[in-house]
């Protein structure tokens, strides 16, 4: 018999992706599975239920029919608990079934206590190691590729200055100056998109690895002397710095920053609030009219004086703090998070059915609870 996969509706405030779309709906079925999709899942990625029917999915009317039917819950957001201001997902989550989303672990430890108290299996998003045959499942990746997209967009509609260079009859103007903080795939995408609009681009991370990627963006990769071999953990991501190496940092991005019309700040540690790269002092030595993006407004900002959710003036310098950016571009934003979230649960998938094999490092890093216990070793740590 095989397993029913169900997708609900999101219910985080101002969500408006869609775990799967009818693209990916059509691919787990040849799998095997049958696919239970909430009425109005995807509404707000502009995708009908009758387009989720003609790939061959079962529209069911309400939550809590879905979420007592499915064997397998699929989701953008983490299940909302009791505590939230949305529906409490997690009781409508039966005893022996899977969850899998971004369920962001080290941040949400009542969430994982009450998965494994009710003796749900759960897979986080965010945890898909970075290996080569685990590439088509990472969701971090696809997100902060729209973030850094969107945020050079908030930049440029913000900035009183044009970002390309123009010659005109009045005068020749000069492209805008630009710097990101943080040269991951956001940083990567930032640089990417100004560059196609037309500004000049520099980029600062402490690790010396991305340096070549800078470069081939047409970005000047700069800090030298700030850039430490320790920065970046085996994963792939970046680590907790010394504070010798923070204040070396924080020295390169005030000269940074007083020097350009706009920044989009883009770090993160996984796990902990962002670093803090840009002080009220810095903004204050910044140009007047210029921006600040802080893709990192989610887990604090890197910048000290950014207001998560809001855009606030201050020295003159505009700080936007957007939340969820890849929500603001559902359509595509759901595309890819489906490709993602099905390569997970195909790989998961044998005949139909969950096999779990916990020999695999895909299926070992990813797996947050199972049969009652917390098996995720660094939330199995923060928990004690």
């Amino acid at each position: 018999m095989s397993i029913k996969v169900g997708v609900p509706k999101e219910v985080l405030p101002g969500e408006r992706r869609v775990a799967l779309v009818p693209a990916t709906v059509a691919s787990l079925l040849k799998a095997g599975v049958e696919v239970l999709v909430e009425r109005d899942a995807g509404a707000s990625a502009f995708i009908p239920d009758d387009a989720y029917r003609e790939a061959g999915a079962s529209v069911v009317e309400d939550a809590a029919g879905l979420w007592g039917e499915a064997d397998v819950v699929l989701k953008v957001q983490k299940p909302a608990g009791p505590g939230d201001d949305s529906t409490d997902e997690t009781g409508l989550l039966r005893s022996g079934a899977t969850v899998i989303g971004l369920l962001q672990p080290l941040t949400s430890p009542e969430l994982v206590k009450a998965l494994a108290e009710r003796g749900v299996t759960s897979f986080s998003m965010d945890a898909i190691p970075r290996i080569a045959r685990a590439q088509k499942m990472d969701a971090l990746t696809s997100m902060a590729t729209i973030a850094g997209y969107k945020a050079v967009l908030i930049a440029s509609g913000s900035l009183g200055k044009l970002f390309p260079m123009m010659m005109t009859a009045a005068q020749t103007i000069p492209p805008a100056k630009g710097v990101v903080l943080g040269a991951g795939v956001a940083g990567l995408q930032a640089i990417a998109t100004a560059r196609r609009l037309g500004a000049t681009m520099q980029a600062f991370d402490v690790r010396p690895a991305v340096k070549e990627q800078v470069e081939s963006l047409g970005a000047a990769f700069v800090g030298a002397e700030a850039q430490d071999e320790a920065a970046e953990d085996a994963r792939g991501y970046a680590k907790e710095l010394s504070d010798q190496a923070k204040e070396r940092g924080q020295a390169v991005v005030h000269n940074l920053v007083r020097d350009v019309d706009f920044v989009i700040t883009t770090a993160l540690i996984p796990g902990r609030p962002a670093p803090l790269l840009i002080s009220e002092e810095m903004v204050r030595d910044m140009r007047p009219g210029s921006v600040i993006v802080d893709i990192a407004a989610e887990t604090g900002g890197n910048c000290g004086l950014t207001v998560p959710g809001e855009t606030v003036e201050r020295h003159g310098v505009t700080i936007h703090g957007p939340l969820n950016l890849p929500s603001s571009m559902p359509i595509h934003a759901s595309q890819m998070y489906a490709r993602n979230i099905s390569g997970l649960l195909l790989h998961l998938l044998e005949d139909g059915r969950l096999n779990l094999d916990f020999e695999d490092v895909i299926t070992r890093d990813c797996c947050i609870t199972h049969e009652g216990e917390i098996v995720h070793g660094p939330t199995k740590a923060l928990a004690g």
